[in-house]
């Protein structure tokens, strides 16, 4: 492959520089017209350079360290990619989220994200991805943990909150998180609030 293209190579840089994440086309808006962006896209497409995850959503082709095939970016990160495209704010819902944290094991079968935008279906690469609409008491919690943590707690509930949960929260949170988490606060439910402290810890003070 010999990719001799300015534009071309501004995406790659940009792509790797991304360490694997898929990318929006919008990202690239600063390279060039949106013309030369659009035949730069599609020819590194065809070159097998990137992977077009659905339109306007693209990614450097991943391989497996067993099998040494393709593998698709994971579907928190699609959907991640595919919201800052379209300039939307996403969620996991309960049980993802705490799978996503590592407080459950078991993956749903039903991929829900609840999102500022409209309730619709989405399939990105080989996932399908349901979108519901919420409003603000979910959707305005700030940061990219404290969202999470919040429906993983709503998931599991007062009788699931074990101190091997907190134990999980507190290795995995960086201060950064558990501050972001203890400015969260008001969005919590009454019974969370003494668990969100007791994960913070000296964050909190």
């Amino acid at each position: 492959m010999n990719v001799i293209h300015p534009i071309s190579d501004k995406i790659l840089r940009r792509l790797h520089a991304r360490r694997g994440q898929s990318v929006p086309a919008s990202d690239f808006s600063d390279l060039g017209s949106p013309l030369a962006i659009r035949k730069a896209l599609s020819r590194l497409v065809r070159q097998g350079a990137i992977r077009r995850v659905r339109r306007g959503l693209y990614e450097l082709p991943r391989m497996g360290k067993l099998l040494n095939q393709p593998v698709v970016a994971s579907p928190d990160e699609l959907v991640h990619a595919w919201a800052r495209k379209n300039g939307l704010r996403v969620v996991p819902s309960g049980a993802y989220a705490a799978n996503l944290l590592g407080l459950s094991t078991q993956v749903p079968a039903k991929l829900v994200y609840y999102t500022n935008g409209r309730t619709r279906t989405l399939k990105l690469g080989p996932y399908t991805v349901q979108l519901l609409n919420r409003g603000p008491k979910t959707m305005d919690v700030r940061g990219q943990v404290a969202p999470l943590v919040l429906q993983a707690l709503r998931y599991l509930g007062s009788n699931g909150v074990t101190p091997e949960v907190i134990g999980r929260l507190r290795s995995v949170l960086s201060p950064k998180d558990k501050t972001e988490l203890c400015c969260s606060l008001h969005h919590a439910a009454a019974w969370m609030k003494p668990v969100i402290e007791e994960v913070a810890g000296e964050e909190r003070r």
